[in-house]
C-alpha cells in the first residue's frame, strides 16, 4: 500500500503541474492546445539525455543525442527552459489568425508529427524503444523523498502560476479568450500574449515530464499520445476551467484515480484487456457528461469583486471625466486634420465595398458617416481601425502613415473603435471590462508579472478609480461586480463605449452606438459625445438615425456604393437631390 500511495502521489504532483499549464493555456487564455503532450515529452527527453551520459556508456542498447552527466537539478532547469522555448514555438502558430478550432487542429497535428518523427529516428531518439535507465533527481531508496520534492516544487510553482493567471495579465488573457477582435481593438497584442502563455504552459508541462521520467526511469513515444492530452483536458473541464484551485479536484479524479488507479485493479476473467481500457472509457463518458450538464466544472471560474463607491449625479460624473480627459499639449485646433484618407479601396470577390475613398477628419469635431445599407460605412471603419487591410490607398493619423500598422498598435496611439453589435467580455465583470482597456499596464509585461503586485498595485488602484468614475456616467457603478454578459442590451452598448474611452482615444470610431437604446440613454450618450468633442476628441459617428446625426454632428459624410457622395452640414445635405436619391428618399 505504501508503494501504491507513493506512485499515486507522485503522479498527482506531476500531473498537477501539467494541468496547471494546460489550464493557463486553455482555461484562462482560450488556446486549445491539443498538442500539449508533446511539451511534456520535451521535458522528459531533455532531462533524460542530460543525465544519462553518452549513449556509448549505456551498453549501446539505446542511441540518443547530447548525452551528458549534469546534476539532476541543472537538468530540470534546462528541461524547463527548453519546454518554454518549445511552447513559444508552438505559439507561433497563432501568427496567422485562424479560427480557434483550426488552431487546435494545427497543434494536434504538430503533436502527432512530433511523435511520428521520434518513432522514425532510432539513431537520434532511439525510436519506438524510447529511453531507459534515466537517473532520478533524488535517491529512490527513500521514495517518500521523491514525494516531498514534487510537493515542494508544486508549492513553489503555484504563486508564480497565479501571477500569470490572476491580476491584470490574467485579465488580459481572459479578454483574449472571450473575443480576440475586441481585445485587439483596445490595444492587446494577442499574438504576443499567446506566445507568452504557451511558453509558460510549456515550461510547466516540461517540468512535469522531467519529474515523471526521473521517477519511472523510462521514456517512450507510445506513452505520449494525443489521448493523454485529452485526459489532462478532461481534468481541467471537470475541475473548472480557469480555476487553478478547482483543477486540483480534476487532477485527483482523472489522471490519478482513473488513469493510474485503475491499473491496480485485478484483471477481469475472460476480458484481460478490459481493465486497461476501463479508464479511457470512463473519462470519455465523464467528459461528455460534463460538457452537456456542467460545462463550467465543479468549481467555476471565480468572479472578482471590488468595493463600489457611493454614486454621484451622471452629469457631474461626466464633467469630472471630461476634466481628467483633457491633454492640452495634444489637443488640436478645430481646423487641423487629425486623419487623412487617400484613394482607399477594398474589394470582396467582385464587389468593391470601398471604392477610391478620400476624406479627412478634423480634430475636436463629431463627424457623421451616413449612407444606405451596403454603402461601405462599416468596411471603411474596419479599414481605418486596422481590422481589415486595404487593397490600395493610404491612411494617415496624427501625421503618421498607419496604413499597414497593426490594429492593436493603432488603438495604442489613440485610434479606437466600437463595433456594430455590442462586444463585451462576457465572463469579466463590468468593471474588469474597463480595467482591461487601460493602457501601459505594468502588470501586463512579463517582468511586471514576475515582480508581483507590489510593482503594479498603485497603478491598478488608479485605473480602478478611473473605471468607477466612467461607470457613473451611465449609472452603471452598481453593476460593477456583475458579469458583463448579465447586463441589458443598452448597458452593454454603454459599457462598450466606456471601455473605448478607457483606452484614451484621440479619434473614436463609433459604429451605430445609439441603435436600440432607450431615449434617455441615447440622450445621455449624445451629451457625452458633445462633451468629448469640446474637450478636443474627434468622433466619427456611423448612425442611421438622421435626427441624431443632425443634432450631434458638426460635419457629415455621405457614402453610397462604396464612394463618398457628398459632405457638409446635415442641413445642407438634406437639400441635395443626389443625397436624397441615394439615401434620404425611401
Amino acid at each position: 500500500m505504501q508503494y501504491y500511495a507513493v506512485v499515486l502521489l507522485v503522479y498527482f504532483g506531476t500531473d498537477l503541474l501539467a494541468i496547471w499549464g494546460l489550464n493557463l493555456e486553455f482555461g484562462v487564455a482560450g488556446v486549445a492546445n491539443l498538442g500539449f503532450i508533446v511539451l511534456i515529452a520535451v521535458g522528459a527527453y531533455t532531462y533524460a539525455v542530460l543525465t544519462l551520459g553518452p549513449s556509448s556508456s549505456n551498453g549501446a542498447f539505446q542511441n540518443y543525442i547530447i548525452g551528458a552527466h549534469l546534476p539532476p537539478a541543472a537538468a530540470l532547469v534546462i528541461a524547463v527552459a527548453v519546454g518554454a522555448l518549445a511552447g513559444a514555438v508552438l505559439g507561433l502558430t497563432g501568427l496567422r489568425r485562424v479560427r480557434q478550432d483550426y488552431q487546435a487542429l494545427v497543434l494536434l497535428v504538430s503533436a502527432i508529427l512530433a511523435s511520428t518523427i521520434v518513432s522514425a529516428s532510432p539513431r537520434i531518439f532511439n525510436g519506438d524503444q524510447g529511453l531507459a535507465l534515466v537517473p532520478p533527481p533524488v535517491d529512490t531508496a527513500h521514495p517518500w523523498r521523491y514525494v516531498a520534492v514534487v510537493a515542494i516544487i508544486c508549492l513553489a510553482t503555484y504563486p508564480i502560476l497565479r501571477r500569470f493567471s490572476g491580476g491584470p495579465f490574467g485579465r488580459a488573457l481572459r479578454a483574449m479568450r472571450e473575443n480576440e477582435d475586441t481585445a485587439i481593438a483596445i490595444g492587446k497584442n494577442v499574438v504576443a500574449l499567446r506566445i507568452v502563455v504557451q511558453a509558460v504552459g510549456g515550461a510547466l508541462g516540461s517540468l512535469s515530464g522531467a519529474l515523471l521520467i526521473g521517477f519511472i526511469g523510462a521514456w517512450s513515444p507510445s506513452a505520449w499520445q494525443y489521448l493523454e492530452t485529452l485526459a489532462l483536458l478532461t481534468a481541467v473541464i471537470i475541475g473548472g476551467t480557469a480555476n487553478d484551485g478547482g483543477v486540483l479536484i480534476g487532477t485527483a479524479l482523472i489522471p490519478v484515480l482513473l488513469l493510474q488507479g485503475v491499473q491496480f485493479l485485478p484483471s477481469i476473467p475472460r476480458h484481460p484487456g478490459l481493465s486497461a481500457d476501463l479508464s479511457t472509457i470512463l473519462f470519455s463518458a465523464i467528459t461528455i457528461a460534463f460538457l452537456f450538464v456542467r460545462p463550467q466544472g465543479l468549481i467555476p471560474e471565480r468572479r472578482r469583486r471590488y468595493a463600489v463607491p457611493s454614486s454621484q449625479e451622471p452629469t457631474q460624473a461626466l464633467r469630472d471625466f471630461a476634466l481628467r480627459l483633457g491633454r492640452p499639449e495634444e489637443t488640436k485646433a478645430v481646423d487641423d486634420r487629425l486623419m487623412r484618407i487617400a484613394g482607399l479601396r477594398r474589394s470582396f470577390g467582385g464587389v468593391r465595398a470601398v471604392d477610391d475613398v478620400s476624406l479627412s477628419i478634423a480634430a475636436g469635431l463629431v463627424t457623421g458617416l451616413i449612407g444606405p445599407n451596403g454603402a461601405g460605412k462599416s468596411t471603411l471603419i474596419n479599414l481605418v481601425s486596422g481590422t481589415l487591410s486595404p487593397d490600395a490607398g493610404s491612411i494617415g493619423f496624427r501625421h503618421r502613415d498607419v496604413t499597414h500598422v497593426p490594429a492593436f498598435r493603432r488603438a495604442r496611439i489613440g485610434l479606437v473603435r466600437t463595433f456594430q453589435l455590442a462586444h463585451e467580455f462576457g465572463s469579466l465583470t463590468t468593471l474588469e471590462n474597463l480595467l482591461v482597456a487601460a493602457q501601459n499596464q505594468r502588470a501586463e509585461g512579463t517582468a511586471g508579472v514576475l515582480l508581483g503586485s507590489r510593482y503594479w498595485r498603485r497603478q491598478e488602484h488608479a485605473n480602478r478609480e478611473r473605471g468607477m468614475r466612467l461607470l457613473e456616467i451611465f449609472g452603471l457603478e452598481q453593476q460593477a461586480n456583475k458579469r458583463a454578459r448579465e447586463l441589458s442590451g443598452g448597458q452593454k452598448r454603454a459599457l462598450e463605449l466606456l471601455r473605448a474611452l478607457m483606452v484614451g482615444p484621440r479619434l473614436l470610431l463609433l459604429d451605430e452606438p445609439l441603435a436600440g437604446l432607450s431615449p434617455v440613454l441615447a440622450e445621455r450618450m449624445g451629451e457625452l459625445f458633445r462633451e468629448l468633442a469640446r474637450d478636443g476628441m474627434s468622433i466619427v459617428l456611423v448612425e442611421h438615425d438622421l435626427a441624431a446625426i443632425e443634432r450631434l454632428c458638426d460635419h457629415v459624410i455621405v457614402m453610397a456604393q462604396g464612394r463618398v457622395l457628398a459632405e457638409g452640414p446635415m442641413a445642407e445635405l438634406r437639400q441635395r437631390r443626389d443625397v436624397q436619391d441615394a439615401y434620404l428618399v425611401g
